[in-house]
């Protein structure tokens, strides 16, 4: 299982993560929510070890990741697969390409240099991008794609790292309802069908009740919630989002409507 105890990071005189202890099972499909500015990307990047905490630690199966560096800390990152909002793909290179490079960190660096895949390799993106209906497109620049494609060929790279977890920052921000749902089902199944642990920032409460089975809220850097989603009450979505809960519905609503027009035409 990942442990977090005490963890904080302070930058200057901000502190972004404020002394957050849990405790995620494997197998489980966790939503961490709150407003912009909770600390919920500064969370991930910490267990990923992009950012180094200030005080407190991160632990894997007894593994201390906060003391990792070079080839095991590496190695950490690729059993943590990362995804982010803005995809982080290489747009003028195919989306075959793109989703080996989640195979880096199994490959010597001279072959992935001069693009030498295996066979396994690349039967494995082949097999990731199916599950997502994108094998259609392995051959297209990724540049070409949509932005909930993208997305897919992100969740496939990430696929292929063959990930213990995968911490998803924001994976939906950009994207409109119907791909909000493909790139979300795309996280379930990888979750459901591989036990592979699932660390989600999200906004919406509509999704976080939808798809996690456990949501952790976060306001001010501290953790303020850590329940089931029936136990996201109107009272803990008012301290979370400064709103009432209806009005943080509402919310949800103005913003789908801004993406699809013709939804707001029909209510």
């Amino acid at each position: 299982m990942l442990v977090i105890e005490d963890l904080s990071r302070r930058f200057g005189q901000k502190t972004a993560v404020d002394h957050v202890s849990l405790t995620i099972e494997r197998g489980s499909f966790v939503g961490v929510i709150g407003r912009s500015g909770a600390g919920k990307s500064t969370l991930l990047r910490l267990v990923n070890r992009l950012v180094d905490p200030s005080s407190g630690q991160v632990a894997y199966d007894g593994v201390n990741v906060t003391h990792l560096r070079g080839k095991a800390l590496r190695d950490w990152r690729a059993r943590c697969a990362m995804i982010f909002q803005q995809f982080n793909l290489v747009g003028r290179l195919d989306v075959m390409t793109n989703v080996l490079m989640g195979r880096l960190s199994q490959t010597p660096g001279h072959r992935s240099l001069l693009k030498l895949w295996s066979a396994e390799d690349k039967a494995m993106a082949l097999s990731a991008l199916e599950q997502f209906d994108m094998a259609g497109f392995a051959a297209q620049r990724t540049e070409q794609l949509s932005g909930g494609q993208q997305q897919r060929v992100a969740i496939a790279r990430a696929l292929v790292q063959q990930p213990d977890i995968i911490l998803a920052d924001e994976p939906i921000a950009s994207l409109d309802p119907r791909n909000t749902r493909l790139v979300m089902d795309a996280l379930a199944k990888i979750n459901r069908e591989y036990g592979i642990t699932v660390l989600c920032n999200l906004h919406s409460l509509d999704l976080a009740r939808a798809y996690c089975d456990r949501l952790v809220g976060m306001s001010a850097g501290r953790v303020v919630f850590d329940g089931g989603p029936l136990d996201l009450t109107d009272d803990v979505s008012r301290e979370l989002y400064g709103l009432e809960a209806g009005d943080v519905v509402e919310v949800e609503r103005i913003e789908k409507n801004r993406s699809n027009p013709a939804a707001a035409y029909a209510a």
